[in-house]
């Protein structure tokens, strides 16, 4: 029998193999997640870029927040997929993720940004 050489070896290299459709289902998430991250980043290039009639230091942190945030959340996402793939090899119940909490900070702060700079 051949080592097993998947990547990364700290999520693979311990317990047993779950049932392959909850690896795939954790793994799909994990895209989810990216797929989100790109909306996010283009949303905050797109405020910027279609330099709406708003209040230009208001939409310019908006746009940042979008933007900083569609980079962050695949690199937690990768935490949260790694984690969650380490519990269901190990039998142990699943953590709680903290990426959607991450998200809806960022998606209300951008709102609330947006809100102000037209109000203003």
């Amino acid at each position: 029998m051949s080592p097993d050489r998947r990547f990364p070896r700290a999520v693979f290299g311990r317990g047993d193999e779950p049932d392959v459709r909850f690896s795939l289902a954790n793994e799909r998430t994990f895209l989810a997640w990216t797929r989100t991250a790109l909306a996010l980043m283009a949303g905050g290039v797109a405020l910027e870029a279609l330099a709406l009639d708003l209040y230009a230091p208001l939409r310019l942190a908006a746009s940042l927040v979008l933007i900083i945030t569609g980079i962050v959340l695949p690199v937690i996402a990768w935490f949260e997929w790694a984690r969650v793939e380490q519990r269901m090899r190990e039998g142990r119940p699943l953590p709680h993720p903290p990426t959607g909490m991450v998200l809806a900070v960022a998606v209300v702060a951008a709102g609330v940004l947006v809100l102000l700079a037209i109000l203003r």
